[in-house]
């Protein structure tokens, strides 16, 4: 039977704690912040005018997306395959959701607000890496805040040595998109991926 109304889905789960919403947020404490200075990825999630929901990855050294103020983030966009979906997602809505995840913490912090693309050259420059700046930021006026508990993490023992995964185990990149696109070349793919990721990365 499927789920098609909230009286259906609250009859099905008990009622949250207190605590599960007196400890969101409309601003960023010092232990959002502090989180955020520590963590080297985020999802962010976003849709677009079709209204298909899409995330994405982002990942550069710890404190990589910067606290402007309690209530403003700013991710830089590095280079990528230039089809910058989640930018042209916050054209059209510019509600995102961003999930920041710390190596060896089993908690996230989960934060939402509003984005914008900004490219002012002034703003973006303290997010140069290699004297690299990104294109464009998006800044993103936070509305809700929370530290999200460590369950998820710790059922998927992510952070776990001896859960990693052998790469063997999996086609490379490129394998995969020859598999997919008609006529294209798993090695050129794959040659062609690390060249980006030694060179390209910034």
């Amino acid at each position: 039977m499927a789920i098609t109304n909230q009286s259906q889905l609250r009859g099905t789960y008990r009622e949250p704690a207190p605590r599960a919403q007196q400890k969101v947020l409309d601003h960023l404490d010092r232990h959002c912040r502090a989180f955020i200075e520590l963590s080297p990825f985020c999802v962010i999630s976003s849709f677009g005018a079709d209204g298909r929901a899409d995330t994405s990855p982002r990942g550069d050294p710890p404190g990589f997306v910067a606290v402007l103020d309690e209530r403003t983030l700013l991710v830089p966009d590095r280079p990528g395959n230039n089809q910058v979906d989640s930018l042209q997602n916050v054209l059209a809505h510019p509600e995102v959701g961003l999930l920041f995840l710390v190596p060896g913490m089993n908690e996230t912090l989960r934060v939402s607000g509003r984005a914008e693309i900004v490219t002012d050259r002034e703003l973006l420059a303290p997010l140069s890496v290699g004297g690299k700046a990104p294109l464009s930021g998006l800044r993103v006026r936070v509305e809700e805040a929370f530290l999200h508990c460590g369950r998820s993490l710790i059922r998927s023992r992510l952070w776990d040595g001896d859960a990693q995964v052998d790469r063997a185990c999996y086609p490379s990149y490129g394998q995969v998109l020859a598999d997919q696109i008609r006529g294209a070349d798993a090695a050129e793919i794959d040659a062609s991926e690390d060249e980006a990721n030694r060179e390209r990365l910034y």
